[in-house]
């Protein structure tokens, strides 16, 4: 009779542990993330997540893709929040009701690379719009990205502020429909120009002869990024307490303290660190 107690005492112990290591306390707690391929290009993200998981034990998967394809991401439910830098799309996002908060966590700028004899004199522009007019007058080769990204988007809003707007169907204007660092490279390739954030810039301009030639503080080409978590009600399976969570941690201190101070291999500082109230 005691050898039967025994017995069952230790299959009850065994079941015991194989419940607690099956419970959903027990299990790694993961969420998704939309972001711009900017931000996973730089390395940023991949600087700033451990510290988070270490914190929460949440673990961020990043989706990296043009700010479109994020917010059409976020708008579906296949993400539980999404990291991404076109204020336009970003407002029409929260009108429609997808988003529940939209805050802006950090910055930098566009600037406009090309090929260092400059043909279409654009080291002379005094804006971002004159640059453009140069290139335009100039019919010099000019990569766009043309796959709705943040970059693309703010693209084709300074196109469309100078005269004759967006230059389609020209032997010189080329639609890459890749990400930052693909178009930045087929840049280099046809020695042409690129409207491209300046931190995927930063890192590659090692790897190919095209150059800065108009990286003016222009107010035009400031490049915002902002942090949305998603309307459950829209989507009601998302993960609003990890997206809250990661929110939280990107205004932190501590992670401020880490964009602000994030650098390229050679020293450069890629972000400025922003914070303000989310809009509800």
């Amino acid at each position: 009779m005691m050898e039967v107690t025994l017995n069952f005492s230790r299959i009850f112990m065994t079941a015991g542990v194989f419940i607690l290591m099956c419970s959903p306390a027990s299990a790694e707690q993961r969420m998704k993330v939309s972001s711009t391929t900017s931000l996973d290009n730089t390395g940023l993200l991949a600087a700033i997540l451990p510290s988070f998981q270490e914190k929460t034990g949440i673990r961020v998967d990043v989706i990296a893709v043009g700010t479109g394809k994020a917010l059409k991401l976020g708008e579906n439910g296949d993400v539980d929040a999404v990291f991404v830098h076109d204020p336009a799309s970003e407002e029409a996002f929260m009108k429609a009701g997808y988003g529940k908060e939209r805050t802006t966590i950090m910055s930098n700028y566009f600037i406009i690379a090309g090929p260092s004899d400059d043909p279409a004199g654009v080291r002379k522009a005094k804006t971002a719009q004159d640059a453009f007019k140069r290139i335009k007058t100039s019919s010099a080769i000019f990569i766009s990205r043309g796959d709705n990204s943040g970059t693309n988007l703010k693209e084709l809003e300074i196109w469309k502020s100078i005269p004759g707007g967006q230059p389609k169907n020209s032997k010189w204007y080329l639609e890459s429909g890749k990400g930052m660092e693909e178009a930045l490279l087929m840049a280099d390739e046809k020695q042409a120009y690129i409207l491209t954030d300046e931190a995927t810039f930063l890192k590659l301009k090692k790897s190919g002869k095209f150059v800065s030639l108009f990286s003016k503080r222009d107010p035009a080409l400031k490049n915002i990024y902002s942090f949305i978590t998603l309307n459950t009600a829209k989507n009601p399976s998302i993960n609003s307490k990890a997206a809250e969570a990661l929110l939280k941690y990107l205004l932190s201190p501590e992670a401020q303290d880490l964009i602000a101070k994030f650098k390229d291999s050679e020293g450069h500082l890629l972000f400025t660190a922003l914070t303000k109230t989310p809009d509800k």
